[in-house]
């Protein structure tokens, strides 16, 4: 791959950090803007648990994979593998620190979330970028990752109207879980 298009590409991946990061803050509050809507809690954090958190970090991922798509596609390689590993990063990374500090600590720290989060998106684009630059895979390898992108993406929008009741779901807060108690 030539250097030209490894500059484009480390351009757009951090263009893409801080894109996530800046729409990741802006949808913590747009269910509440939004007066509860149900379509908009889909895309956004309808309470204070770990998993409603794990949005935050998806659908700006998602929503950059789109715009990125017409832009690198055709120069970069393993696109899909490199744009689901990005978002199955992000919400694994976030949730490995939250629970490692409040297992020492007890509780949630606001700093160290938020800085989790931003930890969790650079690391995120800094793996899509090192497999969009290195050499191709296979097509079924990048259905396959395709697939598990949709698969996450489903999950995340049945999840918060039928959350399982596990703790990553509940509301610290309020003790409930997704959407339940805004769909009057």
């Amino acid at each position: 791959m030539a250097v030209l298009q490894k500059k484009t590409i480390l351009r757009y991946e951090l263009a893409g950090m801080l894109f996530i990061i800046l729409l990741g803050g802006v949808l913590h509050f747009t269910f509440e803007w939004s007066g509860y809507n149900p379509v908009v809690g889909m895309f956004s954090a309808v309470n204070e648990s770990v998993w409603e958190h794990l949005k935050l970090g998806f659908w700006p991922a998602l929503l950059y994979i789109i715009i990125e798509y017409r832009f690198i596609k055709k120069n970069a390689n393993n696109f899909f593998l490199a744009k689901t590993v990005a978002p199955y990063t992000i919400i694994a990374v976030i949730p490995a620190i939250f629970y490692s500090y409040t297992s020492k600590t007890g509780e949630s720290i606001f700093m160290i979330d938020i800085l989790s989060f931003i930890i969790a998106v650079i690391i995120g684009q800094y793996l899509s970028y090192r497999i969009l630059i290195h050499k191709p895979t296979s097509k079924q390898r990048e259905k396959v990752a395709l697939a598990a992108l949709l698969i996450l993406m489903f999950t995340f929008i049945v999840f918060t109207f039928y959350p399982p009741h596990l703790p990553p779901f509940q509301d610290p807060i309020s003790g409930d879980y997704g959407i339940i108690k805004y769909a009057h």
